[in-house]
């Protein structure tokens, strides 16, 4: 793998970034290219590392406003090697389709926002405001000391953020179809009912924890949290795993169910839980109620950059965007909280994390062209 050069296209630089194992939470040296890419450009960078994972924040300019670049380097297993029609980790092109993991999901992105960074310095220098990446290698992973500890920094530092693009692959059919404009909240819950373990033949000598969760499971998947709003579907939940049991012969005297909820904004989690709660009440004598808040639901409503993106996105696609809050959660949930602007914006989602992830050559070009008229709407209109 070579070091970085200007000169390098996009699709250059992606298949140097693909053809590093950063199977999370490892980095294999991708932040390292990317800080010595930004360095030909004047970035100042930081690497500031917390356990197991690495994080840059890499800055040029001062003042505001500061424009932010985010992602991650990190990628999921490959899967099954046998079923990739290339290696996951030799970057390879058939019918124009980049193929590798990481390809879409996101370096890709990454490498198109060094391009059109790189463009944008070149031409206007003295721009006004910062130009700043914000790179983690625990997304995929358990989010816990990658963006949220960089932004944990920052915050003590008092540094700003004004405007962020996260390179999520937020495209449906084409790219830049679809803009993120915020994000669900993610809520997962755990309860451990505990009856009482028995001979199945003398039930009355029992109480079957599995026949109480039942009862508990019924009301809540009927519950109708809310109706939504202008820019959030209603708030759902899907129980995801249930557990119990040891065999034909015995009632059961424990049963556990994990569950998670998406909310809108026109729920909290602690409204969610406080309901959870009286519902376990009413149907369980004894249980353990735990949970975990994943991400709050995020909402960029000031237009200036979602403007930015949607004009950019226009001019070089000639499409109007949709801008939507669906999907899953994202780092975005931790940039927001500054107070900045958050538009995730990146290639078609329909092979991420599969075997034979790709990406179109022609959409990393695309993409890094309306990265550069995005940044130039921003900093220089």
């Amino acid at each position: 793998m070579s070091h970085p050069s200007l000169d390098a296209s996009t699709l250059d630089i992606a298949k140097n970034l693909i053809a590093r194992q950063s199977v999370t939470p490892l980095d294999a040296g991708c932040q390292s290219f990317m800080a010595e890419y930004l360095g030909f450009l004047g970035f100042d960078t930081e690497h500031l590392d917390y356990e197991d994972t690495q994080n840059i924040w890499s800055m040029r300019g001062k003042g505001s406003p500061v424009f932010v670049f985010a992602g991650h380097t990190d990628v999921v297993p490959p899967g099954p090697l046998e079923k990739w029609e290339c290696p996951p980790f030799e970057p390879t092109l058939i019918d124009g389709m980049l193929y590798g993991r990481g390809a879409a999901d996101m370096k890709g992105s990454l490498a198109a926002m060094l391009t059109a960074s790189k463009r944008f310095i070149t031409e206007y220098p003295e721009h006004n405001g910062s130009i700043a990446f914000l790179i983690t290698s625990d997304e995929e992973g358990p989010f816990i000391n990658g963006t949220v500890r960089v932004i944990e920094e920052l915050k003590s530092r008092n540094q700003s953020i004004d405007y962020a693009i996260v390179g999520e692959p937020s495209s449906t059919a084409e790219l830049g179809d679809v803009i993120k404009i915020g994000r669900r909240g993610s809520l997962t819950g755990w309860l451990k009912i505990f009856g009482k373990q028995g001979h199945v033949a003398y039930p009355h000598l029992a109480d079957n924890a599995i026949h109480r969760a039942g009862h508990f499971i019924d009301e809540l998947v009927k519950i109708q949290w809310d109706q939504g709003n202008e820019h959030f579907p209603p708030t759902s939940l899907q129980v995801t795993q249930i557990s119990a049991g040891e065999a034909v012969n015995i009632v059961p005297g424990e049963v556990a169910v994990e569950f998670n909820l998406r909310y809108s904004t026109e729920q909290h989690h602690e409204k969610i839980q406080n309901a959870v709660k009286a519902l376990a009440e009413k149907h369980c004598v004894h249980f353990e109620l735990n949970w975990k808040l994943n991400g709050e639901p995020f909402l960029t409503q000031s237009h200036d950059l979602i403007d930015a993106v949607a004009d950019s996105i226009k001019k070089v696609k000639g499409i109007t965007t949709s801008q939507e809050t669906s999907g899953g959660t994202s780092d975005g949930r931790f940039i927001a909280k500054t107070g900045a602007q958050v538009v995730e914006l990146g290639p078609i989602n329909k092979t991420i994390h599969q075997i034979n992830e790709c990406v179109s050559v022609k959409a990393l070009d695309e993409l890094s062209e309306i990265y550069y008229l995005t940044l130039k709407k921003v900093l220089l209109d």
